[in-house]
């Protein structure tokens, strides 16, 4: 039911008994009415705490089942036709910007038009050091993402065949000195995990940024992350229109229960 609110799920194939569990989970997803499916850009599960809407890395980071999110997200174009499809997000560092474009503008083709572009600076050592990227510091991510977002929008520009779509970009995170002026001046989505207090402080200071950059700030997509029913409606009001979940998986595959009960709630309102 269309009324304006996006449901998201992120499928973490991390811990997936197999791909095939993994692949059905996203056939069923796109078949339940689910708007945005996701997977991640990790090279290996993290372990995780989320603390003031930020990942914190566990002391223990055990390897597990893992594949590898944009190989598969070309062949979500093919066995998915409703929900869009990205990644929540793309780390700027692993892939140079130019090519990131030309591989979202194909699977934006392959899928009829329904790729969603989740970029963001990167955050999880382990995926930078076992692969062999250099991990640096917070101001050479950020730096690397700066530059990388103007590549990316030149390059999408430029290609031939152009994307089906103007492809949304979608950045992950709230950080004020770097991440939200970057969020004013280029996203499509603004994506977070914060409490309700702290997102209206950041979306205000959205909302100011982009004024100062020239853009309408209610074109500007609020996405954040499932905490519930009961503070579901709180975070419309604040101009909110898409929820995501995170599921999971585990030894008999991936349980939609909460996803269901999204879905529910949106076609209520």
């Amino acid at each position: 039911m269309s009324n304006g609110i996006k449901i998201g799920v992120q499928l973490w194939p991390g811990g997936t008994p197999d791909y095939r569990t993994w692949r059905e989970a996203v056939i069923r997803a796109d078949q339940s009415g689910i708007d945005a499916i996701f997977g991640y850009d990790h090279f290996h599960r993290p372990a995780v705490e989320i603390v003031d809407g930020q990942p914190r890395v566990l002391p223990v980071q055990p390897d597990v089942n893992n594949f590898e999110g944009w190989t598969a997200l070309a062949s979500w174009g093919e066995i998915t036709s409703n929900a869009q499809i990205g990644l929540l997000v793309t780390g700027i560092g692993y892939r140079n910007p130019d090519l990131l474009a030309d591989m979202a503008r194909t699977v934006d083709h392959i899928s009829g038009g329904r790729v969603i572009l989740g970029l963001g600076s990167g955050w999880y050592e382990k995926d930078y050091t076992v692969y062999g990227y250099d991990y640096g510091t917070v101001k050479s991510r950020m730096d690397l993402f700066e530059e990388g977002l103007a590549r990316i929008e030149n390059r999408l520009a430029a290609l031939q065949p152009a994307p089906i779509r103007e492809i949304p970009i979608l950045i992950g995170g709230s950080g004020e000195r770097r991440v939200m002026p970057l969020v004013a001046r280029h996203a499509h989505i603004w994506h977070s995990y914060l409490d309700l207090p702290a997102f209206r402080q950041k979306n205000d200071l959205l909302k100011q940024l982009a004024a100062e950059a020239g853009r309408d700030a209610s074109r500007i997509e609020r996405s954040v992350g499932w905490t519930g029913r009961e503070n579901a409606d709180a975070y419309v009001a604040e101009g909110v229109t898409m929820f995501t979940a995170e599921i999971h998986p585990d030894d008999n595959g991936y349980d939609f229960t909460e996803v269901n009960d999204m879905l529910a709630w949106r076609d209520t309102r």
